[in-house]
């Protein structure tokens, strides 16, 4: 370790369901500093998931959340001249901000009108343990799993 570990601020919950992980989100899928665009999407998406599933919004995004996040992952390791793939654990800092940057990436892909309708639509796909952002978890995990031989690399 160089210099000291940076200082994480408290974040601040978000407006509607008093929830950091809601405010968090929202921060990651704000683009041009047009906050409360942002807002207006997650809370209408939130809304649109709760019509279709009868549960409320922020259960279903905090069961996709769950599902979207990765417990391992595969980190390039150099060793004697050659690189090797070795699983590790993933903190859980980095567990939320992968669901997140998943969830908001894969939302933005798909084919329905509304930035809400596609976030709902993949909030509930991942609730549900399917669509591409658990794939995605499914395939990190698989890799994680295809390089256990070098686990003993670990750093």
């Amino acid at each position: 370790m160089r210099k000291h570990k940076a200082i994480l601020r408290p974040r601040v919950a978000d407006p509607k369901y008093n929830d950091t992980l809601v405010s968090q989100f929202i921060n990651s899928l704000m683009l041009a500093g047009r906050k409360s665009t942002a807002q207006r999407i997650m809370y209408e998406a939130l809304d649109v998931a709760q019509e279709r599933t009868g549960q409320p919004g922020l259960e279903i995004f905090k069961k996709a959340m769950t599902n979207a996040s990765p417990l391992i992952e595969v980190r390039s390791r150099r060793v004697g001249g050659a690189t090797y793939q070795v699983p590790t654990e993933v903190r859980t800092e980095r567990r939320t901000a992968l669901a997140i940057r998943w969830l908001i990436n894969y939302s933005r892909a798909r084919g329905e009108k509304s930035m809400a309708q596609r976030l709902a639509s993949e909030l509930v796909a991942a609730s549900n343990n399917e669509g591409t952002t658990v794939k995605k978890r499914d395939d990190v995990h698989r890799m994680a799993e295809a390089n256990k031989a070098f686990a003993h690399f670990r750093f």
